[in-house]
């Protein structure tokens, strides 16, 4: 289960480190507590591996000052994705051809909607 960390500020200005999963279209909060105000300073890496594991090993919220910090949009931000060969018979390929052309949606889009729909029904049905 992939579980989000979040660090964010409240109306009232009270900093939290959040973290969270999502099930479904439901948010679960795992734990939120206030940050530190101690910042200690982020080691240099010397290769991403290291990188990944000290920050596997240390909480964040040790490491931001919101007095300096910006807000940042992140724009087009894509999940990761990761290729994979698939032999169909043609007739599939065809037949997702023309629906996919109805709904108005790349054939390979509508392949990974319909994968998505169908993983969430048997997760569904295995609780």
């Amino acid at each position: 289960m992939l579980r989000w960390f979040l660090l964010g500020k409240t109306d009232n200005k009270r900093q939290l480190f959040l973290v969270f999963t999502i099930r479904e279209k439901l948010i679960r909060v795992i734990s939120a507590r206030d940050m530190s105000k101690k910042v200690s300073k982020i080691p240099i890496f010397k290769n991403e591996e290291e990188e990944r594991a000290f920050w596997s090993k240390n909480d964040s919220s040790e490491y931001v000052d919101w007095d300096v910090s910006e807000k940042v949009a992140f724009s087009n931000l894509k999940p990761t994705t990761k290729t994979i060969s698939l032999r169909l018979p043609e007739y599939i390929i065809d037949e997702l051809k023309v629906l996919a052309h109805k709904k108005d949606v790349p054939y390979q889009s509508l392949i990974k909607i319909f994968l998505k729909d169908r993983i969430d029904q048997e997760l569904r049905q295995a609780l």
